[in-house]
């Protein structure tokens, strides 16, 4: 078979040439991304109960629906928000994998078995079950240059005019139009007049709901008619009101001496907002923000261009004095990436072809492999379209490794046609040397490649995150893989036959020639004292064992001294930064913080744009008066290139002056490596309350905990936004009182839930959208506590009773936000590691810290990242062991011997000590990168071994002695180990020396392989000659497996 395609060298070219033109087709139709679709699908379900306090949307709302969610298939975890707004949010979590539109349909169906248990004026304001999209993509901001226009009108032209388009943009998952103040009639009551004229709520709320009613009126001749009318009339009417006018006019009372009392005498109506608890700024400026997700499978290149492309078409219907901006852009990041990763590839493929024509020293013959990294490459592409990839962090990171691997086969097919070309007959052809040397290496070509295979395959099956992360990079080497051994086998050798030539009978040395001649002799030196280190070392294999017991032995101590994290935390662009201020304070001091915010982050240069969301909590997903956060947008890579202008180290420089801020906590996180893993970056922890402790004591050990991590470096920055002290008031009811004066309890909490609250009373149509009507008093009648006591209820009788005659008022405390972790009572705690620490040291020592300080009673669970983490660090050394297992069978079938799988992964101690040296050298823990590094080691330390038995095997099969085979396979294999081992290290380089997007983790891959394969290539030479002695001694000597008609010696 092989001979055919020496043979037929066009026809060879062809299947390299479909090849290619197929993978250059995938490559401008496959989605692009950052990482593949790892992130867990996640659920949420949110409402409102309007006037409600946190605890009562807790116990009423939040829980009914907790317990009905609570165990749905895939689940696992759950967390939730009730807040002193009314608003309720349940985030449910499901299993990396599990379909997403099943998760929402089987949430929907456990809320609608709740929905009877929950106040109407929930089931009136509807709940939202809803797919979290994860994915943000973009940020574009409406701008009012002039100060022609305030936030609220931007939002709003945003929201009317703006996020329909965008949502239609293919790709888009979600649009959401950050601190958007929505529209509203805004009904703002007078309840001095309302007592005068002794008007209660329950009118206001009648003469709404019926004079702003939908018209649904009917025809005329409609069927079944009488006679034969000719037409159908429908009939119609005003219902719904538009205008603020109308709903001034509304009659609330019409007395039978033609008195009449219009909304507009007791009310004043404007068109307002829905809430006015969120604002958004852009630099201190009026702005509106708008966040674009993709769906998983998009390509984010596409869709930021045609989001751009959209919102170019919208700006020619701008008013005057707005403008657009797009203050985000998370394809700046991926791209950033994605063409330092393709420089990484250029830079590699460059250092793989010198150290080839350094080893070959013939341009054609150079050519030869060197077409195997296109076609590899390209081909990879087209499997990849096949099993739905992306081109990605991960897939990208796969192909920088496999341009040191795809010529690996085709350089040892090269290195032995020459060989064969240079020690055969003189008078036997190219063509027919060629032949010979592909019998000689088509065995451990194919065992190599199968070796790789086998080495991905558990990799590959794995489930969860890691799975998912193991899964595209270890199925992008191996689709490169299998393209370059089929290469190897057809292309390879039919080139080698054309192009490759008998050396010329000449005396006089070419200029090439002495050119390499130092390197020459250097490697001829090198393989005869080679050759004798490998005799000495079958003799003295006692030293050798224990050398080998020594590389144990460094393994176990680098792996108790080497930390661990999951997925490291990069420099994207940008950074957050939330803002808490004590408790109950309003909107307005709230911005006031953050223009101090502002000013000192515009101090650093290497920030550009900041983006004001106020009214927003983003640790806590919730919305507070008293929290903001800002997105600090930052230089791009190339112009912050020195290490003091990343972003840690901006992040590092800013926290004292932040911290320095009076009446407020601010702090700088850096956003999460995977978006939809946590709010930020670091670790979260969630403090349960198993055993029904109080929420004070809760708190109190919250903050032991928080003073726990200040006496280790290990932690920083641990923060809680939990407050159990949040200033209130509490009303005392005399419900005796109340009755004697015909005051109905239930009447009274709805007026206050109208007068304190606000109310929605039903909807109205205005600019083709669907916006509330709400009721609420006025500014003037609820600034001060006592306030209250001067408002009136309306009896049975009809009479206006103060409720200074039978509610006094206390001042409390208690919380503005209870939020929930698996229905438990939680607080979250979030920080990060300490500098030179990682993310797994620092959950080492937080769960330390909670079995010294926290009271029986309060567990701990993890959640985000980090429960992600833990999960993956207990699948590690399982894929580990798969893969060596996996490798050792198909060796083991081969060979048809169990002890030469044995020796063959002997090389992979080494690598695993080389991998842990460099990093701890570098100081780096090792991650997920790491991990997928360090999987991919076993197979390139077991390719080195392969070549050296499978020769060895050869040469014993021929007759000759153990010793012998040992030393003359080792110095027949010396020169193509070298050459891919150090064409593979080259290529590799790149990585070890990233720098810009996206750098850590590609230093992180590519310090384990570097170390692993030079260490393991060094040691391999050396060990795996001299235990090949020792094991073919061993079955001769006791007879198991013994060859037949192999002598001992």
């Amino acid at each position: 078979m092989l001979e055919f395609f020496i043979r037929r060298p066009i026809f060879s070219m062809v299947i390299s040439l479909v090849i290619t033109f197929a993978g250059l087709v995938c490559v401008g139709i496959l989605p692009i991304a950052y990482f593949p679709d790892v992130t867990p699908p996640t659920i949420m379900v949110s409402t409102n109960f309007p006037g409600a306090d946190a605890t009562t949307v807790s116990t009423v709302v939040t829980r009914p629906m907790e317990q009905e969610i609570n165990g749905v298939k895939g689940m696992i975890y759950m967390s939730s928000s009730s807040t002193n707004n009314g608003d309720c949010s349940i985030t449910v979590t499901f299993d990396v994998g599990y379909d997403q539109d099943i998760a929402a349909v089987d949430v929907q169906n456990r809320v609608e078995r709740a929905k009877p248990r929950l106040p109407e004026e929930v089931q009136r304001a509807g709940i939202i079950v809803d797919k979290q999209s994860t994915s943000l993509t973009l940020v574009v901001s409406l701008l009012s240059p002039n100060g022609t226009f305030d936030s609220g009108y931007l939002s709003n032209y945003a929201d009317i005019h703006v996020t329909d388009t965008l949502t239609r943009v293919p790709g888009v998952g979600k649009v959401t139009n950050f601190g958007l103040q929505k529209y509203a009639i805004r009904i703002w009551l007078d309840p001095d007049r309302m007592a005068a004229m002794d008007i209660g709520i329950q009118e206001i709320k009648n003469a709404v709901s019926g004079q702003n009613k939908q018209a649904v009126a009917g025809k005329v001749a409609g069927p079944p008619a009488i006679g034969n009318p000719a037409f159908t009339l429908q009939v119609t009417a005003m219902g719904r009101l538009e205008q603020v006018e109308q709903f001034e006019e509304i009659i609330v009372r019409a007395s039978g001496d033609g008195q009449i009392v219009r909304l507009k005498d007791v009310a004043r109506v404007e068109l307002g907002a829905q809430t006015y608890a969120s604002d958004s700024r852009q630099s201190g400026q009026p702005a509106a923000q708008i966040g674009i997700y993709q769906l998983p499978d998009a390509n984010a290149l596409t869709v930021s261009k045609n989001i751009i492309a959209q919102m170019e078409m919208l700006k020619e219907r701008f008013p005057e004095d707005i403008q657009y901006k797009i203050t985000y852009n998370n394809t700046d990041f991926v791209n950033a990436s994605i063409d330092d990763l393709i420089q990484t590839i250029i830079e590699a493929i460059i250092l793989v072809v010198l150290v080839i024509y350094i080893f070959l020293q013939s341009f054609k013959t150079t050519i030869i492999p060197l077409l195997a990294i296109p076609v590899s490459l390209f081909g990879a592409f087209a499997i990849m379209m096949g099993f739905g990839f992306t081109i990605n962090t991960l897939t990208l990171l796969g192909l920088v490794l496999a341009i040191g691997l795809v010529v690996d086969d085709a350089i040892v097919v090269v290195e032995n046609v020459e060989r064969e070309i240079h020690t055969g007959p003189k008078d036997r052809s190219i063509m027919a040397s060629t032949i010979v040397a592909m019998k000689q290496v088509v065995a451990p070509v194919v065992a190599t490649t199968l070796v790789l295979l086998a080495v991905f395959i558990p990799a590959a099956l794995m489930p969860g995150i890691t799975g998912r992360l193991y899964n595209q990079f270890a199925l992008t080497i191996a689709f490169s893989v299998v393209i370059s051994s089929v290469v190897s086998l057809t292309l390879t050798p039919a080139l080698a036959a054309i192009m490759m030539s008998k050396p010329q009978e000449s005396h006089k040395e070419s200029i090439r020639e002495k050119i390499f001649k130092p390197f020459n002799r250097f490697m001829d030196w090198m393989t005869s004292g080679y050759g004798r280190l490998v005799e000495w070392g079958a003799k003295a294999w006692m030293l050798f064992v224990l050398l080998f017991g020594g590389v144990v032995a460094g393994i176990v101590v680098l792996l108790l001294g080497t930390s661990t994290a999951f997925v490291p935390e990069e420099d994207q662009g940008y950074f957050l930064v939330n803002v808490q201020l004590p408790s109950a304070a309003t909107i307005e001091r709230t911005q006031a913080v953050e223009d101090q915010v502002l000013k000192i982050l515009e101090q650093e240069k290497e920030i550009t744009d900041v983006v004001m969301i106020s009214g927003y909590n983003f640790l806590t997903g919730v919305n507070q008066t008293n929290s903001a956060f800002l997105i600090a947008i930052l230089e791009n890579w190339e112009d912050r290139p020195s290490e003091d202008q990343n972003v840690e180290a901006i992040i590092e420089r800013l926290t004292p002056r932040l911290l320095s801020i009076p009446d407020a906590l601010v702090m700088g996180f850096n956003p999460p490596a995977i978006q939809g893993l946590g709010a930020v970056g670091g670790f979260q922890m969630e403090l349960q309350n198993l055993n029904s402790v109080s929420l004070e004591e809760m708190e109190q050990a919250a903050r032991m905990f928080i003073g726990g991590s200040m006496k280790t470096p290990i932690i920083q920055r641990l923060s809680t936004t939990f407050r159990a002290n949040v200033p209130q008031l509490y009303l005392d009811i005399d419900r005796t009182k109340a009755e004697l004066y015909g005051v109905d309890v239930g009447t009274l909490l709805d007026t206050l839930q109208f007068y304190m609250g606000s109310f929605y009373i039903n909807d109205f149509n205005k600019f083709g959208k669907i916006y509330q009507v709400v009721a609420q008093a006025d500014a003037q009648f609820r600034m001060k506590p006592e306030e209250i006591l001067q408002l009136h209820v309306q009896n049975r009788g009809g009479d206006m009773i103060p409720l200074s005659s039978f509610v006094q008022i206390e001042q409390i405390t208690g919380i503005d936000n209870l939020p929930h972790f698996n229905i438990y009572d939680s607080i979250s705690l979030n920080g990060t590691p300490g500098p030179g620490y990682s993310s797994g040291t620092a959950i080492m020592a937080m769960e330390k810290i909670a079995e010294k300080v926290l009271p029986a009673g309060i567990g701990t669970s993890w959640t985000g990242m980090t429960y992600q983490q833990i999960k993956a660090g207990n699948l590690a050394p399982l894929v580990f062991a798969l893969a060596l297992i996996a490798v050792f069978l198909f060796l083991a079938a081969q060979y048809e011997s169990w002890m030469l799988p044995v020796l063959i992964l002997l090389a992979v101690p080494p690598a695993v000590l080389g991998a842990l040296g460099f990093l701890l050298m570098r100081a780096m823990p090792l991650d997920v990168y790491g991990q997928i590094g360090l999987v991919m080691l076993i197979g390139l330390a077991a390719k080195n071994s392969i070549l050296i038995v499978e020769f060895a095997k050869q040469q014993r099969e021929s007759g000759a002695g153990v010793i012998e085979s040992a030393i003359e396979a080792s110095k027949l294999r010396l020169r193509p180990i070298l050459m891919t081992a150090v064409s593979f290290a080259a290529g590799v380089i790149p990585l070890v020396i990233a720098s810009g997007a996206g750098a850590v983790s590609r230093q992180s891959l590519g310090t384990v392989v570097f170390g692993g394969i030079v260490v393991a290539t060094i040691m391999t030479l050396l060990i795996v000659p001299v235990f090949y002695v020792i094991i073919e001694r061993m079955r001769n000597r006791f007879g198991f497996g013994k060859p037949k008609g192999l002598t001992a010696e």
